[in-house]
């Protein structure tokens, strides 16, 4: 019979890790336990951590705001910290599942399943977020893009988790935007999102600028050609017209059962038009 252990403190996390080295880690379960009951997943000990206050809330330390992994997705809705700072971020985890779903789902658990079409990963990436990996002897962060090697595939070493999202407070940006399609309103997974920081000058040009889709590749999609069609330009329709081209080309969309990789591509493009709102 399976092990289901659920310490409360990283003493117990790191002394369960020791007696069952193969077991799988979960926070909200929202992914990892709907898996096993449909057999994509295989079964095994367990060990949550949904217990861990350690690894809750939001706080700002210096220049920097840290999430704690296993943080509900509803709390961090709420917290006027991300609100004010990261509303690209805050905008993202709304499109997470319905309300029960986002009562259990994590930050954490988001960045950890690693899927093209997670719906905070874009967000993140443009916010050029650090993951913060702890294990019993040592702490080390990684950029989200260097974390997340390819579709459900992360740098996560033996005995080690997901502590922290780190996010700079003070990076500048002035437009924060975030765009998800999906087949229907709730509990959709994305066809394509985008997810755009910028900073504008008084004439709206366009002085800094990260772009990130989801759902357009095996991970996240970054183009720095986008980006420098945009950069130096006014926000306008024939700049984004250009960008939307551009945009076109960069993503690598696949067909499957929600939309076709023709669509995809189109709508990676177009949805550089709602930055004009």
């Amino acid at each position: 019979m399976s092990a289901v252990l659920l310490p409360d403190s990283f003493e117990a996390l790191w002394e369960a890790f020791e007696a069952y080295p193969q077991a799988r880690l979960f926070a909200g379960g929202t992914d990892l336990l709907v898996h096993r009951h449909t057999g994509r997943a295989p079964e095994g000990d367990l060990i949550g951590l949904e217990r861990m206050g350690e690894l809750k809330g939001v706080r700002q330390e210096g220049d920097f705001v840290l999430i704690g992994a296993a943080t509900p997705v509803t709390r961090l809705m709420r917290e006027p910290l991300l609100a004010d700072a990261f509303p690209v971020l805050t905008s993202a985890l709304a499109t997470i599942g319905g309300p029960a779903l986002r009562n259990m789902a994590t930050l954490g658990g988001n960045v950890c399943t690693a899927s093209p079409a997670g719906d905070s990963l874009p967000a993140l990436y443009v916010l050029e977020a650090e993951v913060v990996l702890q294990s019993r002897r040592q702490q080390r962060q990684l950029p989200i893009r260097e974390f997340i090697t390819g579709p459900g595939r992360i740098a996560l070493q033996p005995g080690e988790i997901v502590s922290a999202i780190r996010l700079r407070r003070d990076h500048g940006y002035t437009v924060q935007h975030f765009e998800k399609v999906g087949q229907r309103q709730a509990h959709a997974i994305s066809i394509v999102s985008l997810a755009v920081c910028a900073t504008l000058a008084s004439d709206r040009t366009v002085t800094a600028i990260r772009c990130a889709w989801g759902s357009v590749g095996p991970t996240i999609i970054e183009s720095d050609a986008v980006q420098a069609a945009l950069f130096g330009r006014r926000l306008d329709e024939a700049t984004l017209a250009d960008a939307a081209k551009v945009a076109m080309q960069a993503v690598s969309p696949i067909d499957d059962i929600r939309a076709s990789a023709v669509y995809r591509r189109q709508l990676a493009g177009n949805l550089l038009y709602r930055l004009l709102g």
